[in-house]
Protein backbone atom coordinates (compact mmCIF):
# COMPACT_ATOMS: atom_id res chain seq x y z
CA UNK A 1 0.00 0.00 0.00
CA UNK A 2 1.28 3.78 -1.05
CA UNK A 3 1.23 6.64 0.97
CA UNK A 4 -0.94 9.15 -1.13
CA UNK A 5 -1.63 12.73 -0.39
CA UNK A 6 -4.22 14.47 -2.57
CA UNK A 7 -4.20 18.86 -2.03
CA UNK A 8 -7.55 21.12 -3.07
CA UNK A 9 -5.86 24.31 -3.87
CA UNK A 10 -7.61 27.35 -3.33
CA UNK A 11 -6.81 31.51 -3.06
CA UNK A 12 -7.02 31.86 0.44
CA UNK A 13 -6.44 27.99 1.80
CA UNK A 14 -5.12 24.70 0.56
CA UNK A 15 -6.92 21.48 1.72
CA UNK A 16 -4.82 18.43 2.37
CA UNK A 17 -6.20 14.46 3.09
CA UNK A 18 -3.70 11.53 3.24
CA UNK A 19 -4.55 8.14 2.20
CA UNK A 20 -3.36 5.80 5.11
CA UNK A 21 -3.32 1.79 4.45
CA UNK A 22 -5.91 3.19 2.46
CA UNK A 23 -8.03 5.14 4.61
CA UNK A 24 -8.46 8.76 3.72
CA UNK A 25 -8.19 11.54 6.22
CA UNK A 26 -8.02 15.00 6.44
CA UNK A 27 -4.93 16.98 7.82
CA UNK A 28 -4.84 20.61 8.74
CA UNK A 29 -4.95 22.74 5.88
CA UNK A 30 -2.84 25.78 5.23
CA UNK A 31 -3.58 29.07 5.19
CA UNK A 32 -1.82 31.18 2.64
CA UNK A 33 -0.73 33.98 3.31
CA UNK A 34 1.23 34.07 -0.12
CA UNK A 35 1.95 31.26 -2.69
CA UNK A 36 6.21 31.29 -1.85
CA UNK A 37 4.68 30.88 2.19
CA UNK A 38 1.74 27.90 0.84
CA UNK A 39 4.34 26.42 -1.90
CA UNK A 40 6.85 25.84 1.16
CA UNK A 41 4.56 24.48 3.40
CA UNK A 42 3.00 21.98 1.44
CA UNK A 43 6.05 20.82 0.23
CA UNK A 44 7.22 20.36 3.50
CA UNK A 45 4.13 18.41 3.87
CA UNK A 46 4.88 16.10 1.02
CA UNK A 47 8.26 15.47 2.12
CA UNK A 48 7.20 14.29 5.47
CA UNK A 49 4.26 12.28 4.69
CA UNK A 50 6.94 10.02 2.80
CA UNK A 51 4.05 9.60 -0.31
CA UNK A 52 4.63 8.10 -3.30
CA UNK A 53 1.41 9.85 -5.07
CA UNK A 54 0.14 13.36 -5.36
CA UNK A 55 -3.55 13.38 -5.81
CA UNK A 56 -4.28 17.45 -7.15
CA UNK A 57 -8.12 18.47 -7.30
CA UNK A 58 -8.94 20.67 -10.74
CA UNK A 59 -12.00 22.47 -11.42
CA UNK A 60 -14.10 21.18 -14.10
CA UNK A 61 -13.70 23.08 -17.86
CA UNK A 62 -15.55 25.56 -17.74
CA UNK A 63 -14.22 29.75 -19.27
CA UNK A 64 -14.19 30.41 -15.10
CA UNK A 65 -12.44 27.32 -14.54
CA UNK A 66 -9.39 27.92 -16.95
CA UNK A 67 -7.94 30.69 -15.01
CA UNK A 68 -8.42 28.98 -11.60
CA UNK A 69 -6.63 25.52 -13.34
CA UNK A 70 -3.72 28.01 -14.63
CA UNK A 71 -3.30 29.51 -11.31
CA UNK A 72 -3.28 25.60 -9.56
CA UNK A 73 -0.78 24.47 -11.96
CA UNK A 74 0.80 27.62 -11.62
CA UNK A 75 1.42 26.51 -7.62
CA UNK A 76 1.92 23.23 -8.49
CA UNK A 77 5.10 24.63 -10.28
CA UNK A 78 6.54 26.06 -7.36
CA UNK A 79 6.34 23.06 -4.92
CA UNK A 80 9.24 20.81 -4.42
CA UNK A 81 8.21 17.31 -5.22
CA UNK A 82 10.91 14.73 -5.18
CA UNK A 83 10.98 12.83 -8.77
CA UNK A 84 9.47 9.58 -7.86
CA UNK A 85 6.63 10.73 -6.58
CA UNK A 86 3.59 10.37 -9.22
CA UNK A 87 1.63 13.41 -9.72
CA UNK A 88 -2.83 13.19 -10.72
CA UNK A 89 -4.50 16.17 -11.63
CA UNK A 90 -8.40 15.11 -11.51
CA UNK A 91 -11.70 16.55 -11.38
CA UNK A 92 -12.80 18.08 -8.37
CA UNK A 93 -16.22 19.40 -9.41
CA UNK A 94 -18.49 19.86 -6.35
CA UNK A 95 -15.90 18.03 -3.74
CA UNK A 96 -16.50 21.01 -1.39
CA UNK A 97 -20.03 21.31 -1.51
CA UNK A 98 -19.85 17.71 -0.61
CA UNK A 99 -17.68 18.26 2.32
CA UNK A 100 -20.02 20.96 3.87
CA UNK A 101 -23.28 18.49 3.16
CA UNK A 102 -21.04 15.70 5.24
CA UNK A 103 -20.43 18.67 8.22
CA UNK A 104 -23.94 19.93 8.05
CA UNK A 105 -24.44 20.75 11.98
CA UNK A 106 -20.90 20.88 12.84
CA UNK A 107 -19.84 24.26 14.47
CA UNK A 108 -16.68 23.86 12.05
CA UNK A 109 -19.11 24.67 8.56
CA UNK A 110 -19.65 28.34 9.54
CA UNK A 111 -15.71 28.30 9.83
CA UNK A 112 -12.73 29.58 7.57
CA UNK A 113 -10.49 27.10 9.12
CA UNK A 114 -9.85 25.53 6.78
CA UNK A 115 -11.12 22.07 7.46
CA UNK A 116 -13.94 22.43 5.00
CA UNK A 117 -11.28 22.70 2.22
CA UNK A 118 -9.64 19.70 3.89
CA UNK A 119 -12.87 17.41 4.45
CA UNK A 120 -12.97 18.62 -0.23
CA UNK A 121 -9.52 16.85 -0.59
CA UNK A 122 -10.27 14.29 1.17
CA UNK A 123 -13.31 13.58 -1.01
CA UNK A 124 -10.88 14.07 -3.97
CA UNK A 125 -8.54 11.58 -2.49
CA UNK A 126 -11.54 9.09 -1.78
CA UNK A 127 -12.74 9.76 -5.60
CA UNK A 128 -8.83 8.82 -6.62
CA UNK A 129 -9.06 5.47 -4.43
CA UNK A 130 -12.30 4.44 -6.01
CA UNK A 131 -11.20 5.38 -9.62
CA UNK A 132 -8.18 2.96 -9.15
CA UNK A 133 -10.05 0.45 -7.06
CA UNK A 134 -12.07 0.26 -10.33
CA UNK A 135 -9.12 -0.14 -13.02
Amino acid sequence: MQNILALDIGLKRIGIAKSIQNIPIPLPPILRKNRNQAAKEVSQVIYDSKIQTLIIGLPQESESSAEMERRIKHFVSLLEIPNNIKIHFIDESFSSFEALQRMQGSKKSKKKDGSLDSLAAMIILERFLVSQKQN
